[in-house]
């Protein structure tokens, strides 16, 4: 058995002190414009100090229309570096690796909190869920995105990231039969509905070559959990093609009751 304590290297020259990895958790401790707080840097630091080999941030929005919830941890724009660069210095500090979650909410992106239209793959009008198509250049600027904030994090000294692809947010929704029912690129075939995440994944790689870059999948769709036994073996293929180091996978958690 691998000892838990030993080092592990992630990529060449990127080696984390253990194998002990901080999971994204949603404290909303960040202010209101997405800048880093001192509660959310304590909070961080105590378990980089603790002996976690590697800390990884909150869900953090690309954009502000992919903003969900108040106190989320921003990466959207150049603003934020500062905070991410105290962030970075003070996790090193402490022993541990840093890598932040990116993160668009899509159809769970608040309209409320963000100020901004809520878009998805398909429209969507229930469960309290609304939501118009995305256009093109919602697909392609969202890419974009997540792009940037990849190279923020490595301009501020970031070791990893992690594209959320997890929990119903706007990658799952575009995996999904259920939210996407698109009939051009973004959708139809499963080949096409994992084209968003696959371009996210090169896009990011281009933008920021020095970070280990990881996806994280749920193992099950809304409503679809045994439809997706072999399309999780099939992701975690096209994962490794695209270039993503590694892959992990956390229950979706949401079951909507209508398509």
């Amino acid at each position: 058995m691998t000892d838990l304590f030993a080092p592990l290297e992630l990529r060449k020259g990127v080696i984390a002190p253990n194998r002990i990895w901080l999971a994204p958790l949603t404290n909303t401790q960040s202010h209101p414009d997405g800048t880093l707080s001192d509660a959310e840097l304590r909070f961080l630091a105590m378990r980089a100090d603790g002996g976690f080999g590697v800390v990884e941030t909150c869900a953090a929005y690309v954009s502000q229309d992919g903003k969900t919830w108040p106190g989320e941890l921003g990466v959207h724009d150049d603003a934020m570096l500062p905070g991410l660069k105290r962030m970075a210095a003070r996790i090193h500090e402490g022993g541990a690796l840093l890598s932040a979650q990116l993160f668009h909410g899509g159809l769970r992106a608040n309209a409320e909190v963000s100020q901004r239209e809520v878009w998805s793959a398909s429209a969507y009008d229930a469960d309290g869920l609304h939501c118009r198509e995305a256009t093109e250049a919602d697909i392609e600027g969202v890419i974009a995105a997540f792009a940037s904030a990849a190279r923020r994090c490595a301009e501020a000294g970031f070791d990893a990231v992690e594209l959320h692809g997890a929990h119903g947010y706007l990658f799952s929704q575009f995996l999904s039969t259920v939210f996407n029912r698109r009939q051009d690129r973004w959708g139809g075939s499963l080949e096409n509905r994992w084209r968003l995440l696959q371009e996210t994944v090169r896009a990011v790689r281009r933008a920021a070559p020095t970070l280990v870059l990881a996806v994280r999948l749920s193992p099950e769709d809304a409503r679809q959990a045994r439809a997706w036994t072999w399309t999780s073996r099939w992701r975690s293929r096209a994962c490794s093609r695209a270039r993503a180091w590694t892959s992990s996978t956390c229950p979706c958690g949401r079951r909507p009751t209508t398509p």
